[in-house]
C-alpha cells in the first residue's frame, strides 16, 4: 500500500492492548471524528482476514455508509481494510503497532483510489473538499482519542 496520509503517535499503552481496541470495529465510534459507529455485517463477528464490516460515518451534515473488508491482520502488530461501494475500492486503511520502550507507536495510512474525475461525486456524497487534508485531521484526532482511551 502507498499511503497518500500517514500519521504516528506513541502510546502508553501495550501493543495487545491498542490491537485489540482497534480490531474491535464496534468500538470505533469512541475515538474517530469521522466514522461514528460500526457493526459486523451478517457472518461476521470478529476481526480476521475477508471479515467485512460497515462504517457510519458523519462530516458536517454530510451522512453516509461504507463496507470494509479486511485484508490483511497480523496480531499486535497490523491491521488492514479495504473501503468499498459497489464492489469499487476507493480506499485502503490501515494501522501499524511497532512496541516502544514505554508503550508503542501507532501509525495509521490512508490511501484515496478515487479516480480524479470522480472526486468531484465523492465530494458531493461525503461534504469533504479536499480528502488528503480531512484524512489528516480526523487520524491525528483518532489517535489521540485512542491514546486518551488506554493510557
Amino acid at each position: 500500500m502507498e499511503p497518500d496520509v500517514e500519521v504516528s503517535r506513541e502510546i502508553a499503552a501495550s501493543p495487545e492492548a491498542v490491537f485489540a481496541a482497534i480490531t474491535d470495529i464496534t468500538r470505533m465510534g469512541q475515538w474517530s471524528t469521522e466514522t461514528i459507529s460500526a457493526e459486523w455485517n451478517e457472518g461476521f463477528g470478529n476481526a480476521a482476514v475477508g471479515a467485512q464490516f460497515t462504517g457510519h460515518n458523519k462530516a458536517g451534515d454530510a451522512e453516509w455508509s461504507t463496507r470494509a473488508t479486511i485484508t490483511e491482520l497480523v496480531d499486535n502488530e497490523r491491521f488492514f481494510f479495504d473501503c468499498d461501494m459497489n464492489d469499487f475500492v476507493f480506499s485502503k486503511w490501515g494501522y501499524v503497532i511497532t512496541a516502544t520502550d514505554g508503550g508503542c507507536s501507532v501509525t495509521e495510512v490512508s490511501q484515496n483510489l478515487i479516480p480524479e474525475e470522480m472526486r468531484s461525486a465523492s465530494s458531493g456524497i461525503s461534504g469533504v473538499e479536499d480528502r488528503d487534508a480531512r484524512n489528516r485531521q480526523t487520524m491525528t484526532a483518532t489517535l489521540a482519542n485512542l491514546a486518551a482511551a488506554l493510557e
